[in-house]
């Protein structure tokens, strides 16, 4: 199963933050879809592309953002935001998923399963599935929802959606909605570490670091391609290094992440 993920917005897209400027929505954004990235790859026969900028620099379009998924071929096309109303403190609240003005049966399907979890995760207000004419849902050739989570711009809410604790809580229960509507299958933890148990499964991460041009183009679009959780971090000389993973040590996805690195000629290490 094909699934492309989308946080809406970038981090400095104008207006999409709280009134005093303390949450950026891209953040929160992000931050559940990172999560729900990491929980959905623990699920055999499924890939990800993630159609954002992962580091909120750019407000990818939204046409790109579509034409990435259609030409992906992807099955499910899943938006992340978070809610407002007006650009100052009010009491809206809550949480609503969006389908396409045509209400697509496979669309509202989904929607419903969503919405249902989220809200039972949160215990916050059901404001429902409702449909509106949205680029993302409307330019998508593929079963497409718009998940809005709680408002920026209610107090309360806001510290809600600045908690990474809340994040977590939020990216496990559109996580199990996926699950439990797709019929997806976590991948089975290894037998033989039943026969022993000194057999435990080793976490690694690759840092790599250099890139500038080319080189950088390359790694940059192969992370977002495969929607591996990475850290940019820039180098004195002005290059960039990155922190990749975290990797099952073994795994066909670790072989492929070092591959990769190898193909370009890229210098890296293993932690």
């Amino acid at each position: 199963m094909k699934i492309a993920i989308d946080a809406g917005h970038g981090k400095n897209t104008p207006g999409k933050r709280t009134p005093d400027n303390s949450l950026h929505e891209w953040e929160f954004n992000s931050g559940v879809v990172t999560k729900l990235i990491n929980k959905l790859n623990t699920c055999e026969n499924v890939s990800i592309l993630r159609t954002d900028d992962p580091t909120g620099k750019t407000d990818v379009s939204l046409k790109s953002r579509t034409d990435k998924a259609n030409k992906w071929g992807a099955d499910v096309f899943y938006s992340q935001h978070g809610n407002a109303a007006y650009s100052s403190w009010n009491s809206a609240n809550g949480l609503e998923t969006f389908v396409y003005t045509s209400w697509p049966k496979d669309s509202l399907a989904f929607a419903k399963v969503v919405q249902e979890y989220v809200v039972k995760a949160t215990g916050l207000r059901d404001r429902g599935v409702k449909a509106k004419d949205l680029h993302v849902l409307r330019e998508t050739n593929m079963t497409a929802i718009l998940q809005e989570g709680p408002f920026m711009s209610n107090k309360e809410e806001a510290e809600l959606l600045k908690s990474e604790e809340f994040r977590e809580k939020y990216a496990e229960a559109v996580f199990q909605a996926f699950v439990s509507h797709f019929k997806l299958k976590i991948k089975e933890v290894s037998k033989a570490i039943v026969k022993d148990e000194s057999k435990v499964e080793k976490k690694i991460s690759f840092y790599t670091g250099g890139y500038s041009g080319d080189s950088l183009v390359k790694i940059h679009n192969f992370l977002i391609q495969k929607g591996y959780y990475y850290k940019p971090m820039r180098n004195d000389g002005g290059s960039l290094s990155f922190e990749i993973g975290q990797f099952t040590e073994g795994s066909p996805k670790a072989k492929e992440m070092e591959n990769f690195l190898k193909s370009i000629n890229a210098w890296y290490q293993i932690r």
